[in-house]
């Protein structure tokens, strides 16, 4: 078993990513950018929130780019408090995992602390929870994986990363932990692939693959596995 069980937060623990995609496509294209949901995928899903205001400024400008940030704030705080569910099988998933865990997301403390709190695991992460905003660079640069098993007096090589992005999982590679990538969600499974990386989709099969997987070398050509919902 690792020492330290690092979950990313939106499209992890929380079902907030289909919320966040909709709602970026709608602000930004009330604002002159016709971006497509798919490319809201493609493009922002795992990044900071200063990362894809960048993004936003690079297409239309500053000014623009700050509306959209208050605008996408706004609407995706009534969406999350309208009805946010937890990732199906996190309840059960975090009752079964006996070592310590944490969370370290792209998210704000802010984002975290609404989105936790609407389904009742705030307090179960509290003391324990690491943003994007403490580190200088966001994902996929590893700061944040290692900031967080800093924090938590862990080794980068005894920690497990539990993913849905591709820049989450290429992350947690640059960092030297194991990658876990759950393509249950929005992002397909051949985007989370790569060195020292699981790819499933049934969150239930977590605990079990966690306490299987041994530290790959990560420049092992074969240490990439696949595993499908029910297989």
């Amino acid at each position: 078993m690792p020492e330290l069980v690092i979950f990313d937060c939106d499209g992890v623990l929380v079902d907030s990513e289909p919320i966040a995609v909709r709602t970026h496509a709608r602000v930004l294209g009330e604002l002159g950018w016709p971006i497509t949901e798919q490319e809201v995928i493609e493009r922002f899903v795992g990044r900071s929130a200063a990362s894809i205001n960048e993004l936003v400024e690079e297409c239309l400008g500053a000014g623009p780019a700050a509306e959209a940030e208050r605008r996408f704030t706004r609407l995706h705080a009534a969406a999350v408090d309208a009805g946010l569910l937890p990732v199906d099988g996190i309840p059960e998933v975090l009752a079964e995992i006996a070592v310590p865990v944490c969370v370290a997301s792209s998210g704000s403390h802010d984002k975290m602390r609404r989105t936790l709190g609407r389904i009742g695991l705030y307090e179960h992460f509290a003391g324990r929870i690491f943003s994007a905003t403490e580190v200088a660079r966001g994902k996929p640069a590893p700061d944040l994986f290692l900031h967080a098993a800093a924090r938590m007096g862990a080794d980068p090589a005894d920690c497990a990363v539990v993913e849905d992005s591709r820049y989450g999982v290429q992350a947690a590679r640059a960092a030297g932990m194991r990658a876990f990538g759950y393509a249950g969600g929005l992002t397909p499974a051949d985007w989370l692939e790569g060195p020292g990386t699981v790819v499933f989709t049934d969150m239930r099969q977590l605990p079990a693959l966690i306490a299987e997987t041994p530290q790959p070398g990560l420049d092992s050509e074969n240490s990439t596995h696949s595993l499908i919902s029910g297989g």
